[in-house]
Protein backbone atom coordinates (compact mmCIF):
# COMPACT_ATOMS: atom_id res chain seq x y z
CA UNK A 1 0.00 0.00 0.00
CA UNK A 2 1.58 3.34 -1.04
CA UNK A 3 2.33 5.72 1.84
CA UNK A 4 1.62 9.45 1.41
CA UNK A 5 2.56 12.33 3.73
CA UNK A 6 -0.13 15.05 3.79
CA UNK A 7 1.11 18.45 4.99
CA UNK A 8 -1.47 21.20 5.46
CA UNK A 9 -1.97 23.66 8.31
CA UNK A 10 -5.76 23.43 8.01
CA UNK A 11 -6.98 20.37 9.91
CA UNK A 12 -10.20 20.04 7.90
CA UNK A 13 -8.30 20.04 4.61
CA UNK A 14 -5.81 17.45 5.93
CA UNK A 15 -8.69 15.27 7.14
CA UNK A 16 -10.52 15.47 3.79
CA UNK A 17 -7.39 14.64 1.77
CA UNK A 18 -6.44 11.83 4.14
CA UNK A 19 -9.91 10.27 4.09
CA UNK A 20 -10.00 10.35 0.28
CA UNK A 21 -6.57 8.73 0.04
CA UNK A 22 -7.39 6.03 2.62
CA UNK A 23 -10.59 5.11 0.78
CA UNK A 24 -8.42 4.71 -2.33
CA UNK A 25 -5.98 2.34 -0.62
CA UNK A 26 -3.21 4.69 0.44
CA UNK A 27 -1.58 4.69 3.85
CA UNK A 28 -1.57 8.29 5.11
CA UNK A 29 0.52 10.18 7.65
CA UNK A 30 -0.59 13.74 8.45
CA UNK A 31 1.48 16.76 9.46
CA UNK A 32 0.20 20.21 10.44
CA UNK A 33 3.45 22.10 9.81
CA UNK A 34 6.87 21.84 8.22
CA UNK A 35 8.64 20.78 11.42
CA UNK A 36 6.36 17.80 12.03
CA UNK A 37 6.47 16.93 8.31
CA UNK A 38 10.28 16.84 8.33
CA UNK A 39 10.27 14.75 11.51
CA UNK A 40 7.91 12.22 9.90
CA UNK A 41 9.97 12.31 6.70
CA UNK A 42 13.15 11.51 8.63
CA UNK A 43 11.67 8.47 10.37
CA UNK A 44 9.32 6.99 7.75
CA UNK A 45 9.61 6.23 4.05
CA UNK A 46 7.00 7.76 1.74
CA UNK A 47 5.91 7.10 -1.83
CA UNK A 48 4.79 10.71 -2.16
CA UNK A 49 3.84 13.92 -0.41
CA UNK A 50 1.02 16.42 -0.71
CA UNK A 51 2.16 19.83 0.55
CA UNK A 52 0.24 23.07 0.99
CA UNK A 53 2.29 25.87 -0.60
CA UNK A 54 1.26 28.43 2.03
CA UNK A 55 1.87 26.74 5.38
CA UNK A 56 1.48 28.93 8.44
CA UNK A 57 5.09 28.55 9.55
CA UNK A 58 6.99 28.30 6.26
CA UNK A 59 6.76 28.20 2.49
CA UNK A 60 5.73 24.78 1.26
CA UNK A 61 8.22 25.04 -1.61
CA UNK A 62 11.05 25.26 0.95
CA UNK A 63 9.72 22.11 2.60
CA UNK A 64 9.52 20.33 -0.76
CA UNK A 65 13.10 21.38 -1.56
CA UNK A 66 14.31 19.99 1.78
CA UNK A 67 12.57 16.67 1.10
CA UNK A 68 13.82 16.54 -2.48
CA UNK A 69 17.38 17.16 -1.24
CA UNK A 70 17.14 13.72 0.42
CA UNK A 71 15.01 11.97 -2.22
CA UNK A 72 15.26 13.78 -5.59
CA UNK A 73 12.66 11.54 -7.27
CA UNK A 74 10.03 12.01 -4.54
CA UNK A 75 6.49 12.26 -5.95
CA UNK A 76 5.09 15.67 -4.96
CA UNK A 77 1.70 17.34 -5.26
CA UNK A 78 1.67 21.02 -4.22
CA UNK A 79 -1.73 22.50 -3.33
CA UNK A 80 -2.79 26.06 -2.67
CA UNK A 81 -5.94 28.05 -2.11
CA UNK A 82 -4.19 31.43 -2.04
CA UNK A 83 -3.03 31.84 -5.63
CA UNK A 84 -2.76 29.97 -8.86
CA UNK A 85 -0.12 27.40 -8.01
CA UNK A 86 1.25 27.25 -11.54
CA UNK A 87 2.06 30.97 -11.31
CA UNK A 88 4.21 30.53 -8.20
CA UNK A 89 7.89 30.94 -9.01
CA UNK A 90 9.65 27.59 -8.61
CA UNK A 91 13.27 26.59 -8.82
CA UNK A 92 14.04 24.43 -11.87
CA UNK A 93 14.60 21.36 -9.66
CA UNK A 94 10.93 21.57 -8.68
CA UNK A 95 9.61 21.89 -12.22
CA UNK A 96 8.07 18.38 -12.12
CA UNK A 97 5.99 19.05 -9.00
CA UNK A 98 2.31 18.51 -9.79
CA UNK A 99 0.28 21.58 -8.79
CA UNK A 100 -3.37 21.60 -7.73
CA UNK A 101 -5.57 24.60 -6.93
CA UNK A 102 -7.90 24.49 -3.89
CA UNK A 103 -10.75 23.78 -3.81
CA UNK A 104 -10.38 20.63 -5.85
CA UNK A 105 -12.60 17.66 -6.54
CA UNK A 106 -11.65 14.19 -5.27
CA UNK A 107 -10.99 12.94 -8.81
CA UNK A 108 -8.64 15.88 -9.43
CA UNK A 109 -6.62 15.04 -6.33
CA UNK A 110 -6.35 11.37 -7.30
CA UNK A 111 -5.25 12.34 -10.83
CA UNK A 112 -2.61 14.67 -9.36
CA UNK A 113 -1.29 11.97 -7.02
CA UNK A 114 -1.15 9.43 -9.84
CA UNK A 115 0.55 11.94 -12.14
CA UNK A 116 3.18 12.76 -9.48
CA UNK A 117 3.83 9.07 -8.86
CA UNK A 118 4.20 8.46 -12.61
CA UNK A 119 6.66 11.37 -12.90
CA UNK A 120 8.62 9.94 -9.98
CA UNK A 121 8.76 6.51 -11.64
CA UNK A 122 10.06 8.12 -14.85
CA UNK A 123 12.78 9.91 -12.86
CA UNK A 124 13.86 6.63 -11.24
CA UNK A 125 13.84 4.81 -14.59
CA UNK A 126 15.98 7.46 -16.28
CA UNK A 127 18.54 7.58 -13.45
Amino acid sequence: MPRILVVDDQSDVRAMISMLLRVNHFEVIEAANAASALQAFETTSFDGVIVDIFLGDTCGLDLISAMRARIPELAVVAVSGMATVDAVSRPSDLADVVCLQKPFRPAELLRAVNSARAASARMVASA
